[in-house]
């Protein structure tokens, strides 16, 4: 057993979870300004980690039988204001519906409550070949809990 503490996943509060994030070297353009396409990472961790604190795991999914996964379908992003180098952020994610193969979902970035991204993301339920699948029966119950709370 690795004595290593397990990362930080975000928590839920009000039916919005939100996961910190720190701008690290690697996330910046020579200027320091946070590349526009690491906002998609800090995004895509804010969903995963708020689908795997809410019960719904990536890898019992795959697991099993059919297999199946999530794949962004849209997205529009708005960048509002840039972040920076050591920056401490949070990134907030809303499930706003889900619906036969697809969710909607909501976020956003913040720094010190000043919202930085705006996001809206439909995401699709797919099997291993790629073709969309309705939610499994526990997953749509999950998400029903989470967009009442």
């Amino acid at each position: 057993m690795s004595d290593m503490q397990t990362p930080e996943a975000g928590r839920w509060t009000g039916g919005i979870h939100l996961l910190p994030v720190r701008v690290y070297y690697e996330d910046t353009d020579f200027t320091g300004v946070v590349y526009y396409a690491n906002y998609l990472k800090f995004l895509e961790r804010g969903r995963t980690d708020a689908l795997r604190t809410a019960g719904v795991s990536h890898n019992d999914l795959w697991q099993a039988e059919p297999r199946l996964g999530f794949a962004v379908r849209k997205i529009q992003v708005e960048y509002l204001v840039p972040a920076r180098i050591d920056d401490a952020l949070g990134v907030e994610t809303r499930f706003i519906e889900a619906r036969g193969a697809r969710m909607t979902l909501a976020q956003r970035i913040l720094r010190d409550g000043e919202v930085l991204v705006t996001a809206e993301v439909e995401a699709a339920c797919i099997d291993a070949d790629g073709r969309p699948r309705r939610l499994p029966a526990a997953v749509r119950e999950i998400f029903k809990a989470i967009t009442s709370g």
